[in-house]
């Protein structure tokens, strides 16, 4: 019997997109490959790593107790305050 893991990333909206460049380590590279081949299997739908990333990225932030706490206060006194 095979066991399917979930992936905490799911299927990938449709968004406009604004590209950026960045550099990453050749290990990083061939891990976001991976994880991209196993999202296509789980989810039926071919994508590669440069399309996952941003979608990455936002669920790492989403998820960032810190970060959301800070933009919430930002966001409710200005960022001076």
């Amino acid at each position: 019997m095979t066991t399917t893991r979930k992936l905490r990333l799911g299927p990938l909206p449709k968004t406009e997109t604004v590209k950026l460049t960045f550099a990453c380590p050749a290990s990083l590279k061939a891990e976001l490959e991976r994880y991209a081949a196993q999202h296509a299997q789980t989810h039926g739908e071919a994508v590669d790593a440069v399309t996952l990333i941003p979608h990455m990225l936002e669920k790492f932030m989403a998820g960032d107790r810190g970060f959301k706490r800070r933009r919430d206060t930002i966001q409710a006194n200005g960022p001076f305050n």
